[in-house]
């Protein structure tokens, strides 16, 4: 199994307790108001996602992490690696993503989980380009792809939602 440890944090695969913290998360119209429509998810939606996601881990080798917290054992969020299938025109990619619930935001931990990640991605899964994709204003995103070493490449709109998408990208060097 999979685990990632950094020094305030352990990302691993999910968990059955982790669905009721992650709905929480994603309950909150300010967490989710950069993720797609915008609309809040609630615990069954929340419960698909995960399985989706740990499908994701069996079928490609990457997914998304759970993210706890080292010193309480408690769910911040997620953070993680997947196919941006919702936008075919950057395809073949492998996107880095994070999400982590508001008592979260604003200590380093989002660029500190993704920093793991990226690492993760660069040196086990071998990938030599790593995509990082949000809604054009998500300041906080574009900071933490930047922080991370990622540079814009382009602008694009979401094809369902029609929102302005930024795409950032860091290639392996050789």
């Amino acid at each position: 199994m999979t685990c990632l440890r950094t020094p305030r944090l352990t990302l691993r695969r999910w968990r059955e307790d982790d669905i009721a913290p992650m709905a929480a998360i994603n309950a909150d119209p300010e967490v989710m108001r950069w993720i797609g429509d915008g609309s809040v998810r609630d615990r069954r939606q929340t419960a698909e996602r995960i399985a989706a996601w740990e499908r994701e881990w069996d079928e490609r080798g990457v997914g998304l992490f759970a993210v706890e917290c080292r010193g309480t054992g408690r769910l911040a969020g997620f953070a993680g690696l997947s196919v941006p299938a919702f936008l075919p025109e950057i395809l073949p990619a492998v996107e880095l993503g994070w999400r982590l619930g508001r008592p979260y935001w604003g200590r380093g931990l989002a660029t500190e989980a993704a920093r793991a990640v990226l690492d993760f991605a660069l040196r086990d899964r071998g990938l030599a380009r790593v995509v990082s994709v949000h809604a054009v204003g998500n300041t906080a995103a574009e900071a933490v792809a930047r922080k991370l070493g990622m540079r814009r490449e382009r602008e694009t709109t979401h094809p369902a939602y029609g929102m302005p998408l930024c795409v950032h990208v860091l290639e392996a060097r050789s």
